[in-house]
């Protein structure tokens, strides 16, 4: 499986429902709590191509988006194939 990181903060409903979608699926996950970390978002608006809304998700090398981005992949039963691919 491939790895998977996701860039979150405390206080967002996105990024729990994209956790929660992720466990569900037993996909282990490196989570970066940007909340109060200025180094990390930065890092992440870098990565994600100048977004700066959280989550943001990375599987493997690919930035995926957001919760909404995620959610439809599995909707499409794409999101299974990516994560082994």
């Amino acid at each position: 499986m491939k790895k998977v990181e996701i860039y979150t903060a405390s206080y967002c409903g996105y990024c729990h429902r994209a956790k929660d979608l992720l466990r569900r699926k037993n996909v282990d996950f490196v989570e970066y709590d940007v909340t109060s970390d200025q180094e990390g978002r930065a890092d992440m608006t870098v990565r994600a191509n100048g977004r700066t809304s959280v989550p943001q998700i990375f599987i493997g090398d690919e930035h995926i988006g957001g919760c909404d981005e995620l959610h439809a992949l599995d909707a499409e039963n794409k999101l299974d194939t990516l994560l082994d691919s």
